[in-house]
């Protein structure tokens, strides 16, 4: 069977559009409340599961940015990315890109010390204990102003070694990428790559916008840009890496149905697309599960799964020699050589 969970689940793959702070379950919310003595306004996991119920992104980012709260220290950052790392190393997951919000965190009080520390040695015991390799995107909100954005670009100055890049998140419709131009530019001297969440909710203008005004380097979401057929033309033949959600894309009405989903379409009309789970804790599943069930309702081909398993690679801010190493393993796995 193509879509054989067995099969995805060892596929070597990568993850490049993962929030973690979208990665905090019920269950570790609760623990680190308890630990940080901060009262939530939920009375039980199944109560905090339920609201799980979203009709689209500001929904969710109502309650993602209520949940954040909990995380008050270095340990409650490191132990939240050490469960999702945990969580992914079953999934077939060889190399991570995670975005991080600062500014959820810094707006609430905090050192800008305190998450990114926190995640960076989560990151190294990710590495030294699980093999998995990562790197760390600064993500600005947007729908906060562009001086405040500036202001976090300067307070990640003593980490931009560590850092790999910025990208744009929160609430997309009201807040085009055109917003942020000067921070993007002024992130891009400093040796930044640029990504940015457009066309999830956003008409394919904001892509347009992320493209010819941002400059990015690759696209989070992108659905949209199916909309316009020069834009799908100008995407695939540039080979812009899109990275796609599709649990999150259900969960928060983007699409109806997954058999509904683009997904295949995309890989269809040569676009750079991969697979990602975005906010995993509130949308549903990890990686692989995001694999398994797109592969099912769209009844991908072996070879679809060999590609966007290629796509998660070369779409990532890996060296070329990481890169190729990692194609490497993908080609002899689908040989049937790696068990």
């Amino acid at each position: 069977m193509t879509t054989d969970a067995e099969f995805i689940r060892a596929l070597p793959k990568a993850e490049l559009h993962l929030h973690i702070e979208g990665s905090l379950e019920p269950e570790q919310m609760f623990e680190l409340g308890r630990r940080n003595r901060i009262a939530l306004p939920f009375k039980s996991v199944e109560e905090v599961r339920a609201a799980y119920a979203f009709s689209n992104l500001q929904d969710f980012l109502d309650i993602y940015y209520q949940g954040a709260g909990v995380l008050m220290t270095e340990q409650d950052f490191h132990d939240l990315a050490m469960a999702y790392f945990r969580r992914v190393a079953a999934d077939g997951c060889r190399h991570v890109e995670l975005f991080f919000d600062p500014q959820t965190h810094t707006d609430r009080g905090l050192p800008f010390s305190v998450a990114i520390e926190g995640l960076l040695s989560g990151m190294a015991e990710a590495k030294a204990s699980l093999g998995i390799t990562s790197k760390l995107i600064l993500c600005f909100l947007r729908h906060l102003d562009e001086d405040a954005a500036f202001a976090t670009l300067k307070a990640a100055d003593p980490w931009l070694d560590r850092i790999v890049g910025v990208g744009l998140d929160s609430s997309e419709v009201g807040h085009p990428p055109s917003k942020f131009a000067g921070v993007y530019r002024a992130a891009r001297e400093r040796g930044l790559k640029l990504v940015a969440h457009a066309g999830e909710e956003g008409p394919p203008a904001y892509v347009y916008e992320a493209l010819d005004i941002l400059g990015v380097d690759r696209i989070d979401h992108g659905n949209r840009a199916l909309e316009d057929p020069a834009l799908v033309a100008r995407l695939a033949k540039s080979g812009m890496t899109l990275t796609v959600c599709p649990l999150s894309n259900l969960k928060l009405c983007v699409v109806d149905d997954l058999k509904a989903h683009p997904m295949k379409r995309m890989l269809e009309l040569g676009l750079h697309a991969t697979v990602n789970s975005d906010d995993p804790a509130y949308f549903g599943g990890y990686l692989a599960e995001n694999w398994l069930q797109t592969a099912q309702a769209l009844n991908l081909s072996r070879a679809d799964l060999i590609t966007l398993a290629k796509n998660s690679f070369t779409g990532s801010f890996l060296t070329p020699a990481e890169i190729a190493a990692h194609l490497t393993e993908v080609e002899a796995y689908a040989a049937g050589e790696v068990s």
